[in-house]
């Protein structure tokens, strides 16, 4: 987990098994972020961090965006998908992606955060690699000429979409302690 070593206590929602999960229905990732930090906040009452991830294709005019873990429809699986952005970028020349992260952090008190990171990289024609999930297998980082999906985890996180979004979490955490 991103957050291990740090001196805070960190719980997930497996340790809230009563807190449905949320609906993401908003229009960009920060709202279905902050729907879901305040979900969690109104349940628990303790600082609550939350996300939203998908992938941007700018050539699919921006597809599948806050729809990527549904882009093939409501019951698809991640090959699901995969396949459908394999088959929506078939002929297309520009292949630039990125994936974008949005984190909502809510504090006791009402202060509310919005961060976002992001990894910018190219689709490949087919998938590579074993590893990750989602989109990784199409995923290429070009500086490192390989999909998310061929790197290490250690490598993956460390310059992922989400390690910039909890980059700027963690700031926020450091500055919130201090206060």
């Amino acid at each position: 987990m991103m957050l291990e070593g740090t001196d805070m206590e960190v719980r997930s929602m497996l340790d809230f098994p009563a807190i449905e999960e949320v609906k993401e229905d908003g229009d960009t990732f920060a709202e279905n972020a902050l729907k879901k930090a305040r979900s969690i906040f109104e349940k628990t009452g303790k600082i609550s961090l939350a996300d939203d991830t998908g992938l941007v294709v700018p050539a699919l005019s921006g597809a599948p965006g806050v729809y990527s873990a549904r882009y093939a429809g409501e019951k698809a699986v991640y090959e699901d998908n995969v396949r459908k952005l394999l088959k929506e970028m078939s002929g297309i020349q520009n292949r630039k992606a990125k994936f974008v992260c949005t984190m909502a952090l809510l504090f006791p008190g009402g202060e509310e955060h919005i961060v976002s990171g992001s990894v910018e990289g190219l689709i490949t024609e087919s998938p590579r690699g074993r590893g990750g999930f989602g989109y990784d297998p199409v995923f290429l980082v070009p500086e490192y000429k390989k999909t998310f999906a061929e790197m290490d985890t250690e490598l993956k996180n460390r310059i992922s979409h989400r390690a910039k979004a909890l980059e700027e979490v963690l700031k926020i955490l450091k500055s919130y302690r201090r206060k």
